[in-house]
């Protein structure tokens, strides 16, 4: 009766989540390029790029190239801002920059309070302030994404068409190594369940989401905002931005194929890291809600295949036929990601061991923490000053 219950528990939530959560399953909205984006304005304002960089050597240039590549019709400057980097970032920067093209500044030591992208955000975007006082929109983009020639015509077209205030695209993420291919995906997969993106769109819910990989924002929504130090102790800094904006003006998060993440995840050490860096802070440092998403992750998504697997052992053919539909919704559910990222159809199988692995990097996120080296990037440690970054 117990193995039933959960089975049908399970079920339950994935016909919840397939049917009640935004559509979140869906790889949409997209923005691909100005090919599919709204008509141009009349007048093309002026954009300055600034990308916050700490120890990007492997990355950075053709980052930077790509973003010097750009057909955009209107003003558009780029500043990098090398953040205390010991690998040669600055230097490949202004190389890959073609002499002068890009600004390359230094971000100068962390400031108590503050946190290193964010510092380094702030850096970049006073440089801005002083030197192109006329951009009306700022892109915020990472050092290890690429971005085709014709991306920011089409961020502007929509921002413009739509009068966003921040318009922010999930970027495709690497998924070539074994790890990538297992993790990424369900990665991406997790995180629009957790912020769907016809909600985050929605000015009508107070849920908000951005992807810190392609961020356009209008400079008037960050002056109402109070400027980027309204966010100086946010670890997951996106996040923030997007709740920060979405009160006082339209926001949109939408995928896009067409700009891409060229960072490299070669072992599972990687991507524990990225992940345990800041899954704690996303509960806010509770305990309680750490709890809770262990034994929602176990039912929801192990439970299933766990009875499956299992049922030569406890005998019940209710709790295995449960557990069968249960995951097939799970598989049907992750395939349009799966497919997203040239995945068979049968990925999404495997979707229990992607969450056993992320509940296990989330229960390492909230140890880390307690021992004093949560937020740890990059040779950073932060301590937690407030949650819900």
């Amino acid at each position: 009766m117990i193995s039933t219950g959960l089975a049908g528990i399970a079920l339950a939530a994935w016909i919840g989540l397939i049917f009640l959560r935004g559509g979140f399953w869906r790889i949409e909205p997209r923005l691909d390029g100005a090919a599919g984006a709204a008509p141009a304005p009349g007048d093309w304002p002026e954009v300055a790029a600034v990308v916050p960089a700490r120890d990007e050597a492997e990355t950075v240039g053709e980052a930077v190239r790509s973003l010097g590549e750009q057909d955009y019709p209107g003003r558009f400057s780029i500043v990098v801002v090398d953040d205390e980097s010991s690998d040669g970032t600055a230097r490949i920067a202004r190389d890959a920059g073609g002499g002068g093209a890009v600004d390359v500044i230094r971000s100068g030591p962390l400031p108590e309070g503050w946190k290193g992208k964010v510092w380094a955000l702030s850096r970049g975007l006073a440089h801005v302030a002083r030197e192109r006082s006329d951009a009306q929109y700022l892109w915020l983009t990472d050092a290890d994404v690429v971005h085709q020639p014709d991306m920011l015509r089409a961020l502007v077209c929509e921002a413009e068409a739509r009068s966003l205030d921040l318009l922010s695209l999930m970027v495709r993420l690497r998924a070539e190594s074994f790890w990538e291919r297992l993790l990424i995906p369900p990665f991406v997969f997790f995180f629009r369940k957790l912020y769907p993106f016809a909600w985050v769109n929605d000015p009508g819910r107070g849920i908000a989401a951005a992807a810190g990989g392609c961020v356009l924002l209008r400079r008037s929504a960050l002056e109402r905002i109070g400027g980027i130090g309204a966010i100086r102790d946010a670890l997951i800094d996106d996040i923030a931005l997007a709740r920060a904006v979405k009160p006082g003006g339209p926001i949109r998060l939408a995928l896009t194929g067409e700009s891409i993440s060229i960072r490299r995840y070669r072992s599972l050490d990687g991507i524990w890291a990225m992940v345990a860096r800041s899954a704690f802070d996303l509960l806010r440092y509770s305990a309680l809600a750490l709890v809770g998403t262990v034994v929602a992750m176990t039912i929801v998504y192990l439970v299933p295949p766990v009875l499956v697997l299992s049922w030569p052992l406890h005998g019940d053919p209710a709790a295995a036929v449960l557990g069968v539909c249960a995951w097939a919704a799970m598989a049907l559910a992750a395939w349009p990601t799966g497919r997203f990222y040239g995945l068979s159809p049968w990925a999404g199988l495997v979707l229990p061991v992607a969450a056993a692995l992320y509940v296990a990097m989330t229960a390492d996120s909230a140890r880390r923490h307690w021992t004093g080296g949560g937020g740890a990037w990059k040779s950073r440690v932060y301590a937690a000053e407030r949650g819900g970054g």
